[in-house]
């Protein structure tokens, strides 16, 4: 199985937790595992099931918190977004971001 080509990725928006201004600084917190990373992913079969998954991996020590959901055809996938952040405590805007990054749909 292809995950990349059987689940093609719809939306995804990842962040850390570095809250200065200097991106030099940036950087250099994030190479030397300064700082928590996190990141949603939104993947879609062909026959319409999502799967919504995301990770929270702290910067000491390695550790990962994990979590996802596969959902049926039709189930609200921003609401799925929001669980899988709120569970993981995963910054509001990177929730939004993950919302926001989702295919257009035609409202009726």
């Amino acid at each position: 199985m292809d995950r990349d080509h059987d689940w093609p990725l719809i939306a995804e928006a990842e962040d850390d937790g570095y809250g200065g201004t200097d991106p030099g600084r940036h950087m250099q917190a994030v190479e030397q595992d300064e700082v928590d990373r996190f990141w949603l992913k939104v993947r879609r079969h062909a026959d319409g099931r999502a799967s919504v998954y995301g990770v929270r991996r702290a910067r000491w020590g390695g550790i990962d918190w994990r979590g996802g959901v596969v959902l049926a055809a039709g189930e609200d996938i921003a609401t799925a977004i929001r669980r899988i952040g709120d569970a993981l405590d995963l910054p509001d805007r990177l929730i939004r971001e993950c919302i926001a990054d989702l295919p257009a749909v035609e409202l009726a």
